[in-house]
């Protein structure tokens, strides 16, 4: 052992000895080795030479580097800090984007985050577009810069154009049954007469205009009226082609108030409704076939390339999700368009929406516009689809509960499940949710008609 121990030691001081001769030559040929008048870097000169490579870097002094970090912090960002940022519909002008503002956007992405991550309002896509607006206000972060920023990557590659829409929608179809449409064809009605808020809310954003600093043109409009729907990705889809600029404050609210129908819903429910109504009982759907399931989304596709071919990419990716579902024999591919595609996609698409999220397009009159109008347009939809149900029973021996009519719109499958909870407040023993389904899955083929018709009228 103490022989091992010397060996060592000498070994070490060998090393040292080495390193010291390495040392010394090296400082004695970079003092010695400049034959022309250029200092070159050395202990000697260090606080004058300039580094090779580095002869167009501005020599900047200790106090001018301390004063720059302090200039580049996000404390001096957010209080002094300006930028002047083109105007989203005429480039000639331009709008002063302030510190404070972007410190309140953070403030509203992390309340998004809040309202996903602890009261679980949507948090599948609530927290990804919470983080996207606090990112894409963080003062020199650079997240929305062109051609590098993460976020603008993300928002060129899928959400400023249809393509990750259109994924939702596969994602959609493969998740969906539409057994319960097919049972009982005429629980369409009720879809169709849910988009009543959508068409209702064109005449509001006329009187939107009304009001002082809300100047609304018809494409925007069409945009809003989506909101109606409570379909996110077709709202995204339809201010995509129509309004671009409004397209962050439109799939929040659409996001939103898609998590709030347990909240909205209830109370029209009720008002519009007799405690007996609430309390009909609807009988047992019938047994639907393999055939028939298969056979509708081709169908379904079949007439929207028929009748309404600028609804057709919409619906033909419902579809196509559907089919590949019902079909039976592909199921890794309707797992992965049910799960893994789906779960990714929306997260991408959330992020993109949150980079949307900027001062210049969210603290104006009109995004305050927009969410009073998204808002409205909700109620309306859920008033025409109960209004509807009651209208059909005056024509039908079988009397069909006004509760699921409230499933018309595109919230699938939590409008279904709102119009069972509140049907079995009334009567524990009265299920709705299979004939809520009806309705709900018609509501998402009639919001992506009706964003075809705008886009068929408006689009070009």
């Amino acid at each position: 052992m103490l022989g091992q121990k010397k060996d060592s030691k000498k070994v070490l001081s060998v090393t040292m000895v080495i390193l010291g001769i390495a040392l010394v030559y090296s400082l004695v040929s970079t003092v010695f080795a400049s034959s022309n008048n250029n200092e070159v870097a050395s202990l000697k000169t260090m606080s004058t030479a300039i580094i090779s490579g580095s002869e167009n870097v501005p020599l900047i002094s200790i106090k001018d580097f301390l004063q720059n970090t302090v200039e580049n912090t996000g404390i001096n960002a957010i209080v002094n800090g300006k930028e002047e940022v083109a105007d989203l519909v005429d480039a000639a002008k331009s709008t002063t984007v302030t510190g404070w503002q972007r410190l309140a956007l953070m403030a509203i992405g992390f309340l998004i985050i809040y309202l996903g991550a602890a009261k679980g309002f949507e948090p599948l896509l609530l927290i990804p577009i919470g983080f996207g607006t606090v990112f894409v206000n963080i003062p020199f972060g650079g997240m929305y810069a062109e051609h590098s920023g993460m976020l603008k990557i993300i928002y060129d590659a899928g959400v400023g154009n249809e393509f990750f829409p259109m994924l939702i929608f596969m994602g959609i179809g493969a998740m969906t049954d539409f057994g319960p449409l097919i049972a009982n064809p005429k629980t369409a009605l009720l879809g169709g007469a849910a988009q009543l808020g959508v068409f209702i809310t064109l005449f509001g954003v006329a009187l939107m205009n009304l009001i002082p600093g809300v100047d609304y043109n018809m494409f925007e409009a069409c945009a809003i009226a989506i909101i109606g729907g409570a379909d996110g990705p077709t709202s995204i889809y339809v201010s995509g082609k129509l309004a671009p600029h409004m397209m962050a404050i439109i799939a929040v609210a659409a996001y939103s108030y898609m998590a709030l129908v347990p909240m909205i819903q209830p109370p029209i429910m009720k008002l519009m409704t007799t405690k007996q109504e609430r309390m009909i009982k609807m009988k047992q759907l019938r047994h639907v076939s393999k055939a028939e399931k298969v056979l509708f989304p081709i169908v379904l596709l079949v007439l929207a390339i028929a009748f309404i071919p600028t609804a057709a990419p919409l619906i033909g990716m419902l579809a196509f999700g559907n089919f590949v579902k019902m079909i039976g024999v592909i199921d890794r591919l309707a797992k992965t368009l049910e799960n893994e595609l789906l779960n990714i996609v929306s997260i991408l698409l959330s992020l993109g929406v949150g980079s949307q999220m900027t001062p210049d397009k969210i603290l104006n009159p009109s995004a305050v516009g927009i969410i009073v109008l998204g808002l409205f347009a909700f109620a309306v939809a859920t008033f025409g689809g109960v209004l509807m149900a009651k209208i059909m029973n005056l024509f039908l021996k079988e009397k069909i509960n006004p509760l699921i009519g409230s499933a018309g719109v595109s919230a699938v499958p939590m409008a279904a499940r709102v119009s069972n909870k509140v049907g079995m407040e009334h009567d524990p023993s009265n299920f709705l949710l299979m004939h809520a389904m009806g309705p709900n899955v018609a509501g998402v083929i009639g919001t992506a008609i009706a964003a075809g018709v705008f886009i068929a009228t408006y689009g070009g």
